[in-house]
């Protein structure tokens, strides 16, 4: 399992309108567990925002949007069970809730510099508010729904806590529209400064950056999203280009972070061949280049049949020169 990072227009609600209904259903642990302390709403700034603050600030923060203008956006960050594992293992029975809403303001850094443009440089050049969840509930979309096993509704096993986040369509200055929905580069470098650009996939790997560096995570080619998306929709020459870096994967008794890192540029598409690849790797880091193209070693074992027949060849041809030698 990899980490699932998803922006979406909208949840439960429609995002053209207020963000209240959303709020309020992220809202729903806080009124189904009443053993614990409520989780409170988050940004860069505070760790005890209350419901109504996020829906009065969102609300308030559409200047010059129209009626069909999304209002604001639903970040979702979903670690894997192996990471929460190593969280786990880090702090103690459950991870540490503080540290995880760090990362999350880390990830709205990475989502704010994503945009490519001037004043837009951190978290603090949004309007946003993050909710932590502790667990995750059965759907109508789950199988075990489906088949009888589960009710909707039903508590799913296992850690799965995760970070819910709202964020503006406007910027904290309330003057400058960001969707993350806007993939156009324009048609020359200006019109996309002045338009703005947003690399969802370069977003998500961001995330997973962050939290490697953050919680010194050691992760596998196999556990980024770079590796998953070639599987699924990467080209010929991109499923080449995999295979070397998982060879040296096989090679590596450890993670390797210039390995995952190929794997994202593989997965944006940088190379157009192998050899490019391999080119490039030998600009940035020729020990991983030695390694991939050195000859695999292979012990030679002498074949016994083939050595007794040398071996009478040899006796024959003693025998041969000292007869011709009397």
């Amino acid at each position: 399992m990899i980490m699932y990072i998803n922006i979406t227009d909208s949840k439960t609600a429609d995002n053209k309108g207020s963000c209240g209904t959303l709020v309020n259903y992220l809202e729903k642990e806080n009124r189904m567990d009443h053993k614990n302390e409520p989780e409170m709403w988050f940004n860069q700034n505070s760790q005890h925002i209350e419901p109504y603050e996020v829906r009065r600030s969102i609300d308030y923060n559409i200047a010059k949007l129209g009626k069909a203008d999304a209002k604001f956006f639903l970040v979702n960050i979903s670690p894997s069970q192996k990471e929460l594992e190593h969280l786990t293992a880090q702090y103690g029975h459950h991870p540490s809730k503080a540290e995880l809403k760090e990362f999350a303001v880390q990830v709205m850094d990475e989502y704010a510099r994503n945009f490519e443009r001037p004043g837009i440089d951190s978290s603090a050049d949004l309007v946003w508010y993050g909710k932590l969840e502790n667990h995750r509930y059965f759907t109508h979309r789950d199988p075990e729904v489906k088949n009888g096993e589960k009710k909707r509704g039903d508590l799913k096993k296992g850690n799965q806590m995760h970070l819910q986040i709202i964020v503006s369509r406007k910027d904290a200055t309330n003057k400058i529209k960001l969707s993350p929905m806007n993939t156009s580069r324009g048609t020359n470098i200006e019109h996309s400064k002045k338009m703005g650009q947003f690399n969802r996939v370069e977003f998500k790997q961001c995330g997973e950056r962050v939290f490697d560096k953050q919680f010194d995570f050691q992760r596998g080619l196999k556990d980024t999203m770079a590796y998953a998306n070639i599987v699924k929709n990467g080209s010929l020459a991109q499923r080449e280009q995999l295979g070397i870096l998982e060879k040296a994967a096989e090679i590596y008794t450890s993670s390797k972070p210039e390995i995952a890192d190929l794997a994202g540029e593989v997965t944006a598409g940088l190379f157009s061949t192998s050899a490019d690849m391999l080119q490039s790797i030998g600009k940035t880091t020729g020990e991983l280049l030695d390694i991939l193209l050195e000859p695999v070693y292979a012990p030679i074992v002498p074949d016994p049949v083939e050595q007794a027949h040398k071996k009478r060849k040899k006796s024959q041809a003693h025998e041969q020169s000292m007869v011709m030698s009397r």
